[in-house]
């Protein structure tokens, strides 16, 4: 089965398995990680799933829409890899993506 490394932010890794259709905030969340607040349900609302996303796995995302670019804006802590979980849906060839739980704010 294919999985995902999330690192939290104390530095704590965790290997989850995923299944491929999910998103990556679903995951994180159903594995019982509670940094990754998620507060909107998935739903691009609120960017409480943000995440850094390993440079090498870049690419291979879905490009980044409006209303998640608009989101992301309003947090003091992103980066050139930011993205919010649940607009990464999660695909069979994601296994070993890694992304770090960003700091809140």
């Amino acid at each position: 089965m294919p999985e995902v490394v999330v690192t939290t932010r104390e530095g704590e890794e965790h290997r989850l398995p995923f299944e491929a259709g999910l998103t990556l905030m679903q995951t994180i969340r159903d594995a019982g990680i509670d940094e990754l607040l998620a507060l909107c349900g998935g739903c691009c609302s609120c960017a409480t799933c943000h995440v850094h996303v390993d440079p090498s796995f870049v690419d291979f995302l879905p490009a980044l829409a409006e209303d998640e670019d608009e989101l992301l804006d309003s947090s003091s802590f992103r980066t050139e890899t930011s993205r919010l979980s649940c607009q990464i849906p999660l695909a069979a060839d994601f296994d070993s993506l890694r992304v770090l739980i960003a700091p809140e704010g």
